[in-house]
């Protein structure tokens, strides 16, 4: 390790060194804590940012891990601090912690700020934690490192293998068709879920961790260890201890960030045919960090990129056999020259160095690049008249034939309007048809809820269908699957060509040739544009006016507007 820093260097040195009435009042409400001036006199703080709590099954081990990274940070010759943060649980929050991670990202931005932290360990895992905390991670840009919740172990129920998610959908379509019962159902509903940790299908928790890898933060193959996994408290200890040395070190999220190092994340997400939602977290995270990654950049990598994780949704297997067959490293090896091994990382050496010796142990789990899952095209942006500013669809969780296709819309105005007709027999939609939902985006739900994965009329379900073209400006989550169009761009609710969508108008979808179009004059459309009305208001107070006044568009991230900038824009006032 080289120092860069000393003792008096250190920004706690302000809050806890200097001799003065202030610092006089840090030391005395630190002895009232029962610290020893000895235990953090010239030592790095480090802040633990933990986003545990008893309504977030993702986390429910995090209590017990945050004290084995205390443990590494005081081996290691620091002090920790640890900082609970809003929690973002995905199976329990609404409308939608997407809602919330600005909210988790300024509150991580300020935390750090406003506190005598040298360095930071940011725990997380559950969907939107991930970036929120590398977000305000980013924006502050003290030394920082990630340690990732892990993914739970496998589901079970008679004797079938359950994938979170991915698999609830699929019985849950069997239930309403009448293939399976109540009992099966309930069944599943106490199998699919068994350990600590996150998802273990391929949903947003593990696309957004792995991605943070990617990115340099965390320790190497830190992002594949299921949570129950002993290696996990190990590396927990391992974060602790390697966060004090990038202090001393002064090695921040700015000399780890660059095109670069975003290149290889977005490659990672597509080669493990990841979350759709990863597209607006990897673009807001990019631009935290000043650089600009836009949705042509990232079909472009789409293209050359291919699916080499066989992970539900897409694939046959879950994230404890991925790990067991030689985890994320093994995979980013396998990509070669697809990833850039010249990009530093958190444990000071470059991801090239910290892939070196990785093995697969099972080529049908982590496919070799000459027999991958899928050659190229894990994500595509599709854009048209309907989608001047994008949208995407994940084309191997989708039929195949529905990947061009031409179909009768059946328009939903919002999330009740769907819930209240969608199964009523009445209906008059058939399987060719293109089901659309309104309201669904960042301003207009609010917050863009993973509602894209739209349901199959029970009617069509009873007849055997299950996937049917469906077009949102929703996000859906990473363990669905179905021929879903999700975030268009601009949005419905502040009168983007999509809200001119009416029953009866055709739709054409043709991913080769990436394009989403409404078959209907340029003159109707403006015709259409004229006559619209623009709806009232979501919020008029709170966090939610906030929101709706400065969420951007998810082609840009859904970041707040005024949140664009780069690191150390804000002066610190002590």
């Amino acid at each position: 390790m080289t120092r860069k820093k000393r003792p008096e260097d250190l920004r706690s040195h302000r809050w806890y060194g200097v001799n003065d009435l202030r610092s006089f009042g840090h030391r005395s409400r630190s002895a009232q804590m029962g610290y020893l001036r000895e235990e953090y006199a010239g030592k790095p703080v480090i802040a633990i940012l933990n986003t545990w709590s008893e309504i977030n099954p993702c986390h429910t081990h995090f209590r017990q891990r945050v004290e084995e990274v205390k443990r590494g940070i005081w081996q290691a010759g620091g002090f920790p601090i640890e900082l609970p943060v809003q929690t973002l649980s995905e199976p329990f929050q609404k409308p939608t912690t997407m809602l919330y991670r600005n909210f988790l990202a300024m509150e991580a931005e300020e935390t750090l700020r406003s506190y005598p932290a040298d360095g930071v360990v940011l725990m997380g895992g559950c969907d939107k934690t991930t970036p929120a905390l590398l977000m305000g991670a980013i924006s502050m840009n003290l030394p920082a490192i990630f340690m990732p919740a892990g993914p739970m172990l496998r589901g079970n129920w008679n004797g079938v293998t359950l994938g979170s998610g991915t698999d609830s959908w699929k019985y849950w379509a069997d239930l309403r068709a009448g293939t399976i019962a109540q009992e099966d159902w309930q069944g599943v509903e106490g199998g699919i879920a068994r350990s600590p940790g996150h998802c273990m299908t391929m949903g947003t928790a593990s696309t957004m961790t792995s991605a943070a890898e990617a990115l340099g933060f965390t320790l190497p193959g830190a992002a594949s260890i299921p949570a129950a996994d002993s290696r996990h408290a190990q590396m927990a200890v391992k974060t602790g201890m390697r966060i004090v040395d990038m202090v001393w070190e002064d090695l921040k999220p700015s000399d780890l960030l660059s095109a670069a190092a975003v290149d290889n994340a977005v490659t990672t997400c597509l080669a493990l045919s990841g979350s759709t939602n990863a597209i607006v977290h990897m673009i807001a995270l990019a631009r935290r960090a000043g650089i600009d990654l836009t949705l042509e950049r990232y079909d472009a990598i789409s293209r050359r990129t291919p699916v080499l994780a066989n992970i539900r949704p897409t694939g046959a297997y879950l994230m404890e056999d991925f790990f067991y067959a030689g985890g994320l490293r093994a995979m980013l090896a396998e990509l070669g020259d697809l990833i850039d091994g010249t990009t530093l990382t958190v444990n000071g050496r470059t991801l090239g160095e910290n892939l070196e010796g990785a093995q697969i142990f099972n080529d049908d789990v982590i496919r070799r690049r000459g027999q991958p899952l899928l050659a190229n095209s894990g994500l595509a942006v599709l854009r048209g008249n309907i989608a001047p500013d994008g949208a995407v669809i994940k084309p191997g969780a989708a039929e195949p034939h529905l990947l061009v296709h031409t179909g009768r819309a059946v328009v939903f105005k919002d999330y009740n309007d769907m819930a209240a007709r969608i199964d009523d027999d009445a209906l008059d939609i058939d399987e060719h048809c293109v089901i659309v939902l309104h309201h669904a985006g960042p301003v207009g739900a609010p917050g863009m809820p993973e509602w894209g994965q739209l349901p199959i009329p029970r009617k069509l379900l009873k007849e055997g269908v299950r996937d049917m073209v469906r077009i949102s400006d929703a996000r859906m989550s990473g363990t669905s699957y179905g021929a879903c169009v999700l975030h268009v761009a601009p949005e419905s609710f502040v009168g983007g060509p999509f809200a001119l969508i009416e029953n009866g108008d055709l739709i054409e979808l043709d991913v080769p040739n990436r394009a989403l179009n409404l078959l209907i004059s340029d003159a109707e459309l403006a015709r259409r544009k004229a006559a619209w009305i623009a709806p009232a208001p979501r919020f008029t107070r709170g966090y939610g006016a906030l929101h709706q006044a400065h969420v951007m568009q998810a082609n840009l991230g859904c970041d707040f507007d005024f949140l664009q900038r780069g690191a150390d824009d804000e002066p610190e006032i002590h």
